[in-house]
């Protein structure tokens, strides 16, 4: 079994013996670390960028929607940050089903599955829309939001059509289903799909060319996804590095692929913290909706 990792813009491609003690990390479940009880209350001090000038790039992002250059576009932004956690220690406490603490450069713990390969068969699981499950009704707000709805469609379909690029017989097996997430002290509710299609029996040989083929994640860019990826570069006008990239683990021997989607993602430049977060936006996005939630997903 083998480690892979995978910048945003596809630079870097590194393969790793998974009992490399610089490197831990957990694939649903299948992990190289032992559990470690961090008993530290957090402290998390956020300085986040302006309003302003979060609104000069969403305003961008919006232009280029109306001119029909995109569709849907993840806007994301680095957030300096202060804690009494060391990276270590932020790996330990957390919990997800994807998380990775690469040397002591970053650590995240994400909810999002990027694709799983198992038995000939490729399954990715596209998370769009989130709602604090404390919120009355919670589960028919998120449901029956329509601009909610427009966003994992949109997400849906790219997905659907990447899948369509590397296997046969794609399906979407279930469409906007529940899961509950927690986030620091909330417990969010996530709204997920499942799409399904059939893998030839000789992925294994190629199985580095599927992912480059695949990347950048759909749910992390948007679409169409070439054009939206040059705009995010001119809006963000910074370097995402790791961040909205891949990591997994790859079993040749057994056809099993698994990996996870980079975010909630903390970066240690120069010993100093920066989280790096955003959201999806679209016609109907409200920037003072939009700039709350890149605020509120940094979190430990």
């Amino acid at each position: 079994m083998k480690f892979f990792l995978i910048d945003f813009e596809k630079k870097h491609f590194i393969i790793e013996n998974i009992d490399n003690k610089d490197i831990l990390f957990e694939c649903d479940k299948i992990k190289n670390y032992t559990s470690k009880e961090i008993r530290k209350d957090t402290i998390l001090e956020k300085f986040p960028l302006t309003f302003e000038k979060y609104k000069t790039a969403f305003n961008k992002v919006i232009e280029e929607i109306k001119n029909g250059n995109t569709y849907l576009l993840n806007l994301t932004f680095p957030t300096p940050i202060k804690t009494n956690l060391s990276l270590e220690e932020i790996f330990y406490k957390t919990t997800a089903k994807f998380k990775l603490k690469y040397k002591n450069k970053f650590v995240c713990f994400s909810p999002e599955r990027f694709i799983k390969i198992e038995n000939n068969k490729i399954y990715t699981y596209p998370m769009k829309g989130t709602i604090d499950a404390n919120t009355p009704n919670a589960k028919e707000k998120i449901l029956n939001n329509q601009k909610e709805l427009a966003e994992h469609t949109m997400v849906v379909d790219l997905l659907r059509n990447d899948l369509g690029m590397v296997a046969n017989n794609v399906k979407v097996t279930k469409f906007r289903y529940i899961d509950k997430i927690y986030a620091g002290q909330k417990e969010l509710l996530q709204v997920s799909s499942e799409i399904v299609a059939d893998m030839p029996k000789n992925w294994t040989t190629y199985w580095q060319q599927i992912l480059m083929k695949l990347l950048p994640a759909g749910s992390i860019s948007g679409t169409p996804k070439r054009k939206t990826v040059e705009i995010i570069k001119e809006a963000e006008n910074y370097d995402r590095g790791f961040y909205t990239g891949i990591f997994g683990i790859i079993n040749e021997e057994k056809g099993f692929l698994d990996s996870g989607v980079i975010i909630r993602y903390v970066e240690n430049q120069n010993e100093k913290f920066v989280y790096k977060s955003g959201g999806g936006i679209t016609l109907d996005s409200d920037v003072k909706s939009e700039y709350q939630e890149l605020i509120d997903k940094v979190y430990i």
